[in-house]
């Protein structure tokens, strides 16, 4: 499965490297850099809860299991293959607090937020190396030897945190020693015998094929306004293909452009670095020396450079739109809270030895609104931060075509699913009677601004 995955990756990040030569050389600037690229972490935990563990428990095989995992992603890339050639119009048309709006709150809210948790878990390690990162890239400090800033911070984490440990005076981590074993990535027609099986799990894995498609439409738009304008269709093909190369080969996790574009532009990241990222991942999981990487670099050290991409990315959502949008973008910001806030309560239920569906009375209504507005939670970010800006600018027909969008997807489940796994369903089988609520809620609004549409031009008839 890891190494299949990570071929995904590295055909990804090669691709993007070429792009970004390709940029360069039309150009003519030499500080272009190439769109970050990985798997969806969403996806994985997704895959790994919704569709390899429950084809497990329920038929005991593994290795059915990875089949239908296999089948289920290259259904993601081929749908993001169809999804792709639209991205280009998207940019078109979707505003830009919208587009950076719903990436900024990711990227605050999941991309800092979360990693922020990690260096408060080991302050000495992770508060040194976040104090560093700052002052490297913020302050512009030059690091000793001309270092980079990140590299700096990462180090000096790990320092502290073996130097500690070597003196017994803080915990230590734990380095993976088995043996190292090739493992190459080889094509294979195996999923097919597990279609069949494959089937009712789409309704869990298809969406995310859409989250990605938005998320890789606004991570060019986060490109083109750090100032290196990519086709939006070639970023969606790219990332559509290797996700079905991976599939192929055995990986059971989609790939997707990563948030991040004009943070790695800062640290000075140019063409080069997306070609070292694919080859170390590629022939890191291939060689089986990823899980040695991860035990000499503890987590406190890494998460500083994340919460450094949260913050410039959620910068530039404030900064590259008109400030009259200030609204829009910040609305944006609510769904994707509620992500986080689920992931979180889930983890704290789950440490306490029960789970959301013991919950009674208001606790329980409280988290299914929570998980309804979590549910979907780009798309959802997209759609608000949209119709708030159509507001803005008096639009109000399109802001009523939008909500009335967001009540079709909401009876589908597209947003605000009531479910856990976050799985479509058909209208007439709705598992709870919240969709249809939301779906009419959404049609209200959507007739008020055509109402207050038709006001508006009486007025100033």
């Amino acid at each position: 499965m890891v190494p299949g995955t990570a071929l995904g990756v590295l055909a990804g990040d090669l691709v993007y490297t070429w792009l970004a030569v390709r940029l360069m050389r039309r150009t003519g600037h030499e500080d272009v850099t190439a769109m970050p690229f990985g798997i969806d972490t969403p996806t994985l935990f997704a895959m790994v809860f919704g569709v390899l563990g429950p084809v497990m428990l329920a038929t005991g095989d593994p290795v059915l299991a990875w089949k239908v995992g296999m089948a289920a992603t290259i259904a993601i890339g081929l749908a993001k293959l169809g999804l792709a050639f639209g991205g280009d119009w998207a940019r078109r048309v979707v505003p830009r607090a919208a587009l950076l709006g719903s990436i900024g709150g990711v990227s605050i809210l999941l991309i800092a937020f979360l990693p922020m948790l990690k260096i408060f878990r080991d302050p000495l390690v992770g508060l040194v190396a976040l104090i560093l990162l700052l002052l490297a890239l913020f302050g512009r400090v030059r690091m000793p030897f001309g270092l980079p800033g990140a590299f700096v911070s990462v180090l000096a984490g790990a320092l502290i945190f073996w130097g500690r440990a070597g003196v017994d005076l803080g915990p230590s981590g734990t380095i993976a020693s088995g043996p190292l074993r090739l493992a190459l990535p080889w094509p294979t027609l195996g999923w097919l015998d597990a279609l069949p099986e494959t089937l009712p799990y789409l309704s869990i894995a298809l969406p995310f094929a859409l989250v990605t498609t938005i998320g890789g439409i606004d991570n060019t738009e986060s490109a083109a306004a750090a100032g290196d304008e990519y086709r939006a269709r070639d970023i969606l093909l790219t990332e559509a293909a290797a996700t079905v190369l991976a599939g192929c080969c055995g990986g059971v996790i989609q790939n997707t452009p990563y948030i991040g574009h004009p943070a790695y532009k800062a640290m000075g990241a140019r063409a080069g670095y997306t070609l070292a990222t694919g080859l170390v991942i590629g022939a890191g999981s291939a060689a089986g020396v990823l899980s040695l990487l991860i035990g000499v670099l503890p987590e406190a050290a890494i998460a500083p450079i994340l919460v450094f991409i949260g913050l410039e990315i959620t910068a530039q959502g404030f900064l590259a739109t008109p400030p009259r949008y200030g609204a829009a973008v910040a609305v944006t910001f609510v769904p994707v809270a509620a992500a986080v806030v689920l992931i979180e309560s889930g983890s704290l239920l789950s440490a306490l030895g029960t789970s959301p569906t013991a919950l009674t009375g208001d606790a329980a209504v409280g988290y299914q609104a929570l998980l309804a507005l979590g549910n979907g939670f780009i798309l959802t970010a997209v759609l608000w931060g949209w119709a708030l800006a159509a507001i803005i600018d008096h639009r109000l027909v399109v802001a009523g075509l939008l909500f009335a969008v967001a009540s079709v997807a909401a009876l589908f489940g597209v947003i605000h699913s009531p479910l856990a796994s976050g799985a479509l369903f058909w209208p007439w089988a709705a598992p709870a009677i919240l969709p249809r609520q939301v779906a009419g809620a959404y049609g209200v609004v959507a007739a008020l601004c055509w109402l207050a549409a038709t006001r508006l031009r009486r007025i100033s008839a």
